[in-house]
């Protein structure tokens, strides 16, 4: 049990936002959830997450033992853009978690997949049968899942010793001045905050390689090959250099509708056959839409 008292007068802030932003293990979701089910009270009170907090208020923080998660199959419908017997690429769309979690247990790609495919590698074992590499929630584009142990193993093998290329398309505020240029920064999570990473000269090795497509008033759109595989690489690199991803609040993006980041390529070599196979993704209409408008802005 965690207790808050507010001594000071605070900014008129939600219950919910309040307890995110105190106890940083918590997502504002996460809050608004406990919030709702009664395990976050204000004076001994269930209170609307809606709440705003007042000076005096007493704030109790339960945190429940987490559930255990059922992974179970849903009809969801995913576009496969290729398939064979080792494996599929499934061109995400933007919004859909890949695997189960405490925080979105229900309604992600793995519970897609086990609809249409039944037994994936790995399912008795973990909450994320199959897949091979992940996309977070916002970015849209190319995900390769395996269909067998065999592959899923030599897939894994691939990226970790990156002989995979990944190339992204992806647009940032401010005009990038130099036509190419490589972010090698070592990366780390956030002392403060869990939800995010940060540049840690002590942290994980990371390196990052940008191309300027096309440059407009206050943006730039590029396309970028990250030769590691780091959480939120591509988004703190871009955000350490002073052009965060539009749309991509957490590191400093101007507001958009959804994070402009998509999974355009993916080469890698095919488990069975050993001969180089790519696969490509057209940008989404929704993020094209934004382009034609900038160009018309311009």
């Amino acid at each position: 049990m965690k207790t808050i008292k507010i001594k000071i007068k605070p900014d008129s802030t939600r219950l919910d936002q309040f307890v995110a932003e105190k106890d940083k293990l918590l997502s504002r979701s996460r809050a608004k959830k406990l919030i709702k089910e009664g395990f976050i009270k204000v004076n001994n009170r269930s209170m609307e997450p809606s709440y705003i907090v007042k000076r005096g208020d007493l704030i109790k923080i339960e945190i429940p033992s987490p559930k255990p998660i059922e992974v179970k199959p849903e009809n969801i419908p995913i576009d496969i853009i290729y398939e064979d017997g080792d494996f599929l690429v499934i061109n995400k769309k933007a919004g859909m978690v890949v695997h189960p979690t405490q925080d979105h247990p229900s309604e992600t790609l793995v519970n897609a997949l086990l609809y249409h495919f039944g037994n994936l590698p790995g399912i008795a074992e973990t909450l994320r049968p199959g897949i091979v590499h992940r996309l977070d929630k916002g970015t849209s584009g190319l995900l390769v899942v395996a269909k067998k142990v065999g592959a899923l193993e030599n897939l894994k093998n691939q990226f970790k010793s990156k002989k995979v290329i990944k190339k992204y398309l992806l647009l940032v505020g401010g005009r990038v001045e130099k036509n190419w240029g490589k972010i090698v920064d070592q990366i780390s999570r956030h002392p403060k905050d869990p939800r995010r990473f940060t540049i840690d000269q002590s942290g994980k090795e990371a390196e990052t390689s940008y191309t300027v497509l096309e440059r407009f008033k206050n943006a730039t759109f590029l396309e970028v090959v990250p030769k590691t595989g780091r959480t939120h690489q591509i988004r703190v690199h871009l955000s350490h250099i002073g052009h965060p991803i539009v749309g991509d609040r957490l590191y400093g993006g101007k507001p958009l509708f959804r994070i402009f980041l998509h999974s355009a390529y993916l080469e890698f070599t095919h488990p069975s056959t050993g001969k180089r196979v790519s696969f490509e993704s057209e940008l989404p209409v929704d993020l094209q839409n934004i382009l034609i408008k900038l160009k018309k802005d311009d």
